[in-house]
């Protein structure tokens, strides 16, 4: 007998850029997964998938920007929480889909005493599980080195293209 695995592709969203993923999902032939995420009384967040990811290409949407109700730093942690969670599900591969890089403009140090957090918000990801990340026109090509695995930037134009079925920009 010959077991045969088949690639199972999960698309999930958090609070940030919902309607983009539900969008790409719609023009991938597919819908978001369930997931649930509950803020406790102090803020903290806890994140939970609704179905099994086991094995799974995990894409998880969430734009580091700030929303009416949320910080960059909220749409942040909230997405590293979500990395986490998929981590500990047994997620074949994540996938972080960051339309706005969050930190992506302090990508080096201008003058001594400063941090490149653009370095720290990939190292942060990297840690939390992620294997990949695709963004959109990047503040500065060189974050790509910032991380060790594949990083998937495009130019905004192109992506518009294709999103409206016309020809790459």
């Amino acid at each position: 007998m010959e077991l045969v695995t088949k690639k199972r592709l999960v698309l999930v969203a958090g609070r940030a850029n919902h309607d983009l993923a539900e969008e790409v999902a719609a023009a991938l032939g597919t819908h978001l997964d369930p997931l649930e995420i509950a803020e406790f009384a102090n803020g903290e967040l806890h994140c939970r998938f609704g179905d099994s990811i086991r094995g799974a290409d995990v894409f998880i949407f969430g734009s580091h920007c700030s929303t009416t109700d949320l910080s960059v730093n909220d749409t942040i942690m909230e997405q590293l929480i979500m990395v986490d969670a998929a981590k500990r599900a047994s997620a074949k591969r994540i996938s972080v889909v960051a339309p706005f890089y969050g930190y992506g403009r302090q990508d080096r140090k201008a003058e001594g005493r400063e941090p490149i957090t653009a370095k720290l918000v990939a190292d942060m990801f990297a840690t939390a599980g992620a294997k990949r990340i695709i963004s959109v026109d990047l503040h500065s090509g060189q974050i790509q080195g910032f991380f060790d695995g594949p990083v998937g930037p495009s130019h905004g134009d192109a992506c518009a293209g294709r999103v409206d079925g016309g020809q790459p920009g």
